[in-house]
């Protein structure tokens, strides 16, 4: 796994796993470039629903897909998406 690839939640959560199949990762995905045919194929057998024209994704993944696209040369980063909060609290 490429660690440099991963933003500091999401490697600190892979630090956490129990079971590196269950997919219960919500992740951003950024390409470099847009994914060409042999890339986009790797990203739908993961399970990325591939969208022509785009260099983000976003995807339910496990450790284990997580592990194998970060070591991607064409995947530039992967970020852990995040829960947010509502500022208006009345």
């Amino acid at each position: 796994m490429n660690y440099q690839k991963l933003d500091a939640a999401l490697a600190m959560a892979l630090n956490d796993v129990q079971n590196r199949e269950e997919r219960n990762f919500v992740v951003f995905i950024h390409t470099e470039p847009v994914p060409d045919a042999n890339a986009a194929a790797f990203l739908e057998k993961l399970g990325v629903s591939v969208t022509s024209g785009r260099d983000v994704f976003t995807a339910t993944l496990s450790a284990n897909a997580i592990s194998q696209l970060s070591d991607q040369p064409w995947v530039q980063y992967i970020k852990l998406s995040q829960k947010l909060r509502s500022l208006d609290k009345r």
